[in-house]
């Protein structure tokens, strides 16, 4: 592994030329006059000036714009300098509160005072997460679907309407293009070192910033607009972790003899447990996730001896982000090594995977880099999680003897719980989540208030339902051969119905290990179609039980009319039924999710038949959900539909056509 202390830049030579050393080379002054009137408004015209123009195409030269605005740059940050924290709050507060971040704004201030690398890397970060979250919104005013990435955002026409052009232009230079600054991308992806990103930078957008907010109370006047700020994405179900003092003071031991942590990044990694200390956890994960980023590159890069893609690359070339490092296979269909190296990679690659990738997870990086989230109430649980894992990371690539800190009292349970980590974001185990969930519900209907059956048997015209005894004795049969596949404890011949589909079985069954890291597309179709039939009966549980309390009430208060009495009657039959089909098929989901990788023994055409099985499952359940929705009510053709159904799974479990049957 390449040593942390001789790399002393993550920048290639053209990045590191542009953003350290070309917006210094005009050393002339400039009046901030000229771009700032009196009343404190940005003189945009002024401002556009600075932005130069290919003469073959017309399109941004970005060298000569850089050189052009680095003296503009500098005099905005001496004039910011120059002002009070209030003298800066009294003419500029306002023009921020179009972000729906003012706090963030006037704290970068505050930060440009100062000029530490690392606050100012921060501030940089920050601010182009919430420009971009606010720049998005703004074009929710002449849109529909929000660009995701900030260059396409930049480069729409929609922010051209609203703020003109050239002043998209200004920003493309800063901001969002691969050929400019690209401040935000080289950020946030963990190529610049402290002492890399000048504050003047910092300083310009902070400026820009104000005066986009000008423009855009002027536009909103003329075109009598509003601007609706979309919701923050709130995280729920997140596990706490314990992450004391003693644990922290050890990380920042760590982190001085960790191969993990690239010399030129320590003050990153030190700020980062400083602000987790300071209970400012949102800042500790900004400043944390690009340093994971950056050593789990060094880590890629040398695994699978690549080591120029540890610098940023071209605008031309791909840069190694997390995405690629934690795929399975390298661009050029090798292995990746890095699994390997990282010595546990069901354990970091399935963590990294939770937090950064899956669409159900946190996505912490996206969302946090992309404005999502409200930075003022960003949960300690995730900050915990994000630490945690760093701290695991660091111990495993801290030099031998380093054994004894590795096996303090303190740490261990931490790598312990690294070491046995799961996915809970992975379709896989959103499954077995939602399964349990499920039968949670389903547990419930022996507790819904219902009509004495002897009131029930008045009802003129009804007699006993014959044809429940053999739909029940259709679910003994088809439960008897599946119990072979079941934890032998959890098996009862003696009433299969009420001692085999419980919840005790299914916690069991979904507390089996099924691995989640690089599932094959057949793993995951099936898992889709297995969650669709889950959410169905969700559904027809949730109906069955709002249905049922409704029509109680109505008896009990008479204001049933005689054909609502015998479909009442007719309800509580078909519940009796509904409860063990409705457990049947999550014991089958369940079962059949266990044995899921066993799919890719199926030959492409029993593949296909499987899937047709399996959507004909989800047939029945969805034609159960509009059965028994209030609107319909229709009990009879419930049965009839639910008959059919259990023939169908008879046949096909004699007939040893599931997953379970191949995975024996």
């Amino acid at each position: 592994m390449a040593l942390p202390d001789s790399v002393t830049t993550c920048l290639s030579q053209p990045v590191h030329y542009a953003i350290c050393k070309l917006g210094f080379e005009q050393t002339d002054a400039y009046d901030i006059n000229n771009i700032l009137s009196g009343n404190g408004e940005v003189c945009w015209q002024a401002v556009t000036e600075h932005v130069c123009y290919l003469e073959s195409d017309q399109s941004v030269d970005y060298i000569k714009s850089i050189r052009s605005f680095g003296p503009v740059c500098e005099s905005v940050n001496l004039y910011f300098k120059s002002l009070t924290k209030e003298q800066f709050v009294i003419q500029y507060a306002s023009w921020f509160h179009w972000t729906n971040c003012t706090e963030v704004f006037l704290e970068v201030f505050d930060v440009l005072q100062y000029t530490q690398g690392t606050e100012v890397a921060l501030g940089l970060m920050k601010l182009t997460s919430c420009l971009e979250r606010a720049l998005g919104d703004v074009y929710l005013l002449k849109g529909n679907d929000c660009p995701f990435l900030l260059r396409d955002l930049l480069a729409s026409e929609q922010l051209a309407d609203v703020f003109g052009q050239a002043v998209m232009n200004v920003l493309r230079v800063f901001i969002g293009s691969p050929h400019g600054l690209n401040l935000r991308n080289v950020l946030w992806h963990g190529f610049a070192s402290p002492q890399e990103i000048p504050a003047k930078y910092c300083a310009m957008l902070l400026f820009l910033t104000a005066g986009l907010g000008q423009l855009l109370q002027t536009y909103l006047l003329q075109t009598k607009g509003v601007l609706v700020h979309r919701p923050y994405v709130i995280f729920i179900s997140l596990e706490e972790l314990d992450l004391n003092n003693e644990i922290l003071s050890i990380a920042e031991e760590l982190v001085k003899v960790s191969s993990f942590v690239l010399k030129i990044m320590l003050p990153f990694w030190i700020a980062a447990l400083t602000a987790f200390k300071q209970n400012r956890y949102a800042d500790s994960v900004i400043l944390l996730l690009p340093q994971l980023e950056v050593g789990l590159r060094l880590l890629f890069t040398t695994s699978n001896k690549c080591p120029n893609r540890l610098l940023t690359a071209e605008s031309s070339a791909l840069y190694t982000t997390f995405d690629e490092m934690l795929a399975k296979h390298l661009d050029n269909e090798e292995v990746n090594q890095l699994p390997v190296v990282l010595e546990e990679p069901a354990m970091a690659s399935d963590f990294l995977w939770d937090f950064l990738n899956h669409q159900e997870g946190p996505r912490i990086r996206d969302r946090l880099s992309h404005g999502e989230i409200n930075l003022e109430t960003f949960p300690r649980e995730v900050a915990n999680q994000i630490v945690g894992f760093a701290i695991t990371i660091l111990c495993r690539f801290s030099d031998e003897d380093m054994f004894s800190l590795k096996e303090h009292m303190v740490i261990k349970p931490l790598m312990n719980c690294a070491s046995c980590y799961r996915s809970r974001f992975h379709p896989i185990s959103r499954l077995k989540k939602q399964v349990l969930e499920c039968m949670k519900i389903i547990h419930l209907w022996p507790e819904l208030p219902t009509v004495p059956e002897e009131q029930v048997q008045k009802i003129k015209g009804l007699e006993g339902n014959a044809e429940a005894d053999t739909l029940i004795l259709m679910i003994s049969e088809i439960i008897s051969p599946l119990q072979h596949y079941m934890p032998q404890n959890c098996c009862s011949s003696d009433d299969p119905i009420n001692n085999v589909l419980t919840e005790r079985l299914l916690v069991e069954l979904c507390d089996t290990r099924v691995c989640t890291l690089y599932s094959p597309r057949p793993v995951l179709e099936v898992v889709v179609v297995l969650r669709r039939i889950c959410a169905q009966c969700h559904q027809v549980s949730q109906q069955v039980i709002a249905g049922a309390g409704l029509r109680y009430t109505q008896w009990v208060n008479k204001t049933l009319r005689s054909r609502q009495r015998h479909n009442y009657r007719r309800m509580l039959n078909s519940i009796k039924i509904l409860s063990p089909v409705l457990r049947l098929i999550l014991l089958l989901i369940t079962l059949e999710l266990v044995s899921v990788h066993s799919v890719c023994k199926k030959n492409p055409l029993d593949y296909q038949q499987y899937l047709k099985f399996l959507k004909s499952v989800l047939q029945y359940t969805e034609n159960l959900v509009t059965y028994t929705s209030p609107e319909k009510n229709k009990w009879d053709e419930t049965m009839e539909l639910t008959k059919k159904t259990l023939i169908n799974l008879r046949k096909i479990n004699d007939r040893k056509l599931m997953l379970m049957h191949l995975a024996t």
